[in-house]
């Protein structure tokens, strides 16, 4: 079989697209998988919006939701991951997705990244119970890879529903993907953490996620530079900062 060239190969698909548009075609047909996502989300969304009045609490939100199986991760998942904390928490810490021990256990940030955020929290002069923690995704992606697109598409209308019935006033996102996901943006944590956005009207804090602390250990730069954030956080709730110094452990 002879072998197209990548000139001959554009120019067939470029012929292709235009043989489309002229025939009225704006688009490629979707494939049967794609339809039934598109549909299961819609029917979804409308059944979210319609019907009975949006959820006003954190129970009631987590029982619509169910036994979701909006994107592919519910079947490999052994537990939702819904989220964890107070309701009514000033404070919302948002990760990306949980891990093997969050699928596990069905709560967020319980692994060995879980307890790095919770030294931070304590460090703050919070518990975990009177903040809350949630991810933009409920269920584990399989070996922990980034979140696909249609998965942070399906998923993250819980997380939105979340924060409006949380009303926190201040939101820290760990890492790339929630900050990502809230802000609409695609630039890198690096270039976003240390200053605040608006979520909303919601002052919004970007930092690093534990997991890049945990695989950075050697590194106390980047230790520092989220107990910067945090100050910031802290400044923000009109509470008191902790006094530490870069000769403690």
């Amino acid at each position: 079989m002879e072998t197209l060239s990548r000139q001959t190969f554009y120019e067939s698909v470029r012929e292709y697209l235009r043989e489309l548009a002229e025939s009225g075609i704006d688009g490629l047909p979707e494939s049967d998988e794609t339809k039934e996502k598109n549909i299961n989300t819609d029917l979804f969304n409308a059944q979210m919006r319609t019907s009975d009045s949006p959820p006003e609490t954190l129970e009631s939100l987590r029982q619509k939701i169910g036994d979701c199986k909006l994107c592919t991760l519910s079947s490999s998942r052994k537990n939702l991951v819904f989220g964890a904390g107070n309701e009514k928490a000033r404070l919302v810490f948002v990760g990306e997705a949980p891990g093997a021990d969050e699928d596990r256990q069905g709560i967020p940030f319980v692994g060995e990244a879980g307890g790095i955020l919770t030294r931070i929290i304590r460090a703050i002069g919070f518990t975990r119970d009177e903040i809350y923690i949630c991810n933009v995704l409920k269920c584990r992606p399989p070996a922990n890879r980034n979140p696909h697109k249609e998965e942070i598409a399906s998923c993250s209308p819980f997380l939105i529903q979340q924060l409006e019935i949380i009303k926190p006033e201040v939101i820290v996102t760990l890492g790339t993907f929630a900050t990502q996901t809230l802000l609409n943006t695609k630039e890198p944590i690096s270039r976003l953490r240390g200053k605040f956005h608006l979520y909303h009207g919601i002052p919004l804090m970007p930092t690093f996620h534990p997991s890049f602390l945990l695989r950075n250990k050697g590194n106390k730069q980047y230790y520092w530079d989220v107990w910067s954030d945090m100050v910031q956080v802290l400044q923000k709730l009109n509470l008191p900062v902790p006094e530490k110094n870069q000769g403690q452990g």
